[in-house]
């Protein structure tokens, strides 16, 4: 049963339920204002678009995100991050049931696992 008339999204439903509860006063800026912000990210989205084809004839590199030497925000860890380990040999054991340098001490008549 269809009547012709689309179904709105649940954003825009929202959106329009919040503006009718606003006094007409403060309707029109805060629509100026969302228009503005959607007018403002085309603007923004079509500058970065044209400095980067321009770099691109100009021959040079496009701005890329940061190498991990030049890590920096919340996946940064800086001197927090764990240590490399060396890479173990065949023959040395490894795993969860290797304590290394945290094994207790052995005997002098206790066999080797």
């Amino acid at each position: 049963m269809s009547t012709g008339v689309p179904i709105a999204s649940g954003k825009s439903e929202i959106f329009e339920i919040v503006l009718q509860f606003m006094p007409d006063w403060i309707q029109i800026p805060v629509l100026i204002l969302v228009v503005l912000l959607v007018v403002g990210s085309w603007v923004f989205k079509g500058k970065r678009k044209l400095d980067q084809r321009r770099a691109r004839r100009q021959g040079q590199a496009p701005v890329m995100a940061p190498q991990p030497a030049q890590a920096r925000g919340a996946d940064f860890l800086g001197p927090y991050a764990p240590q490399q380990q060396p890479q173990q040999s065949a023959g040395q054991p490894s795993g969860a049931d290797f304590l290394g340098s945290y094994a207790p001490p052995r005997g002098q008549g206790e066999p080797s696992v």
